[in-house]
């Protein structure tokens, strides 16, 4: 007790003895003081007193599937400063393949009685995936933000890209090119945003045939093999669904011998960090991180502060960016 007591008092500047008032309830404290004693007791992984466990911490969590694909550290980037700014600390929860799972990480926040929760991609976005861990937030009434099109049933609010518009744009861009045979390198068959990104290429192309499209993991390699039988069926551009998968596609065409963007034309999705530094440098669909991330923290914040919030998702147009990796299809 007398460790903690010094702990906490260190990391919020103030005497133990004040400390020790917080924790017993008693008086003679300023609320500001007494949630900064609070606060650096959830931070340093203390439990509350059984009495002040009903009074949940200034903090958020921020939950993300992983750091590799840089969209993610670059949400997790405005998020967390616009957290700062309204003064809740974000608690950076990043999974890692064996390790700690999306639900164990709820289990955790829970326990450190967190004032909401925004996860930005996740399982939420796969509609065969176990999604409990998010039935125990809204039984709690903890306010949670979804990014990037969630399964409807879980009634949270979301902010979300709108993957159609981006489709859009790449698709007429690759048209415009000349390009007749155009194929898709999309996440996984349950993942939510490839789904509406495959039923925007299909109201566009009626007739986009089914080995036209190709689904992938997440990753360079993952773009890189579903990139590669794209080429084999003969294909001039493809659009992919990250950045991540887009690179993997350039990789693909280099390594069967064919030139990007003189033979094949590759559009990512994202715009993530360093695509203008890429050879080529990458043509792709830009999401509106800053204004998504924005509107995600204000739309917990509200509910932190007891506003009730529309379940309705919020669509935010993307922006395609045109660079060194398309160009008029080859000619035959």
């Amino acid at each position: 007790m007398t460790r903690r007591l010094a702990q906490v008092a260190k990391k919020v500047g103030v005497s133990e003895a004040t400390v020790s008032r917080v924790l017993n309830g008693k008086p003679g404290v300023s609320d500001s003081t007494r949630q900064a004693v609070l606060s650096a007791l959830d931070v340093l992984g203390y439990e509350r007193p059984t009495q002040l466990r009903g009074e949940r911490a200034r903090l958020v969590g921020l939950v993300l599937p992983e750091l590799q694909n840089p969209i993610f550290p670059a949400f997790a980037e405005v998020i967390g400063g616009a957290l700062a700014q309204l003064g809740l600390t974000p608690v950076l929860c990043t999974q890692t393949k064996g390790g700690v799972s999306e639900a164990d990480y709820v289990e955790l926040l829970l326990q450190q009685q967190v004032s909401g929760v925004v996860f930005a991609g996740g399982l939420y976005a796969q509609a065969d995936a176990p999604h409990d861990h998010y039935r125990q937030l809204a039984d709690r009434n903890i306010p949670v933000v979804l990014v990037n099109a969630a399964i409807e049933h879980l009634g949270f609010p979301c902010v979300s890209c709108d993957d159609a518009v981006a489709v859009e744009q790449a698709w007429r861009h690759l048209d415009s090119l000349g390009h007749e045979r155009i194929g898709l390198v999309l996440g996984p068959g349950d993942h939510m945003p490839s789904g509406r990104k495959l039923a925007a290429a299909r109201a566009l192309a009626p007739d986009l045939p089914d080995e036209h499209v190709a689904r992938a993991m997440f990753s360079l390699e993952g773009g890189q093999a579903a990139a590669t039988r794209l080429l084999d069926r003969g294909v001039t551009g493809i659009i992919c669904a990250s950045d991540p998968l887009a690179l993997g596609a350039v990789r693909a065409a280099r390594r069967k011998g064919l030139s990007v963007p003189a033979e094949i034309s590759v559009v990512g999705y994202d715009d993530s960090a360093f695509m203008n530094c890429t050879e080529p440098p990458l043509t792709t669909v830009r999401q509106p991180i800053e204004a998504m991330g924005r509107a995600a923290v204000e739309l917990l914040n509200a509910q932190i502060g007891g506003s009730s919030v529309t379940a309705e998702e919020l669509l935010f147009e993307p922006e395609l960016v045109v660079r060194g990796s398309t160009a008029q299809a080859p000619r035959v």
